[in-house]
């Protein structure tokens, strides 16, 4: 099992910035891939960023640019750093986890509230 809980949502005003952090603990290691996803209200969930083993990331088009994803190893914490935050970006952020080997994600926090205000 692998648990992850993400923390560092909250209110920001348009243009701000906000860093998500996600521990990871259980049977996690590096070479699990991590990836943040979010829900608007009255939306599906999307994909907003990705993180291999390697490094390698990938971005939804909507936040290329404008967020980071990130990972401490000695630690297993996932970050997601926002830079100019729209008001579109208002959404729970969901932390996730998946084994290399595995095309899904299957493992998933409990979500952090991230509100950007006009």
């Amino acid at each position: 099992q692998v648990q992850l809980v993400e923390s560092g949502g909250g209110l920001v005003q348009a243009g701000g910035s906000l860093r998500l952090s996600c521990a990871a603990s259980g049977r996690t290691d590096s070479t699990y891939i991590m990836g943040w996803f979010r829900q608007a209200p009255g939306k599906e969930r999307e994909f907003v960023a990705g993180l291999n083993w390697a490094g390698i990331t990938t971005y939804a088009d909507s936040v290329k640019g404008r967020f980071s994803i990130s990972r401490r190893n000695a630690d297993n914490t996932l970050y997601l750093q926002m830079n100019s935050l729209k008001p579109e970006d208002t959404a729970v952020y969901y932390c996730a986890a998946r084994p290399g080997t595995s095309v899904s994600y299957s493992y998933w926090g409990q979500g952090t509230q991230v509100t950007v205000s006009s």
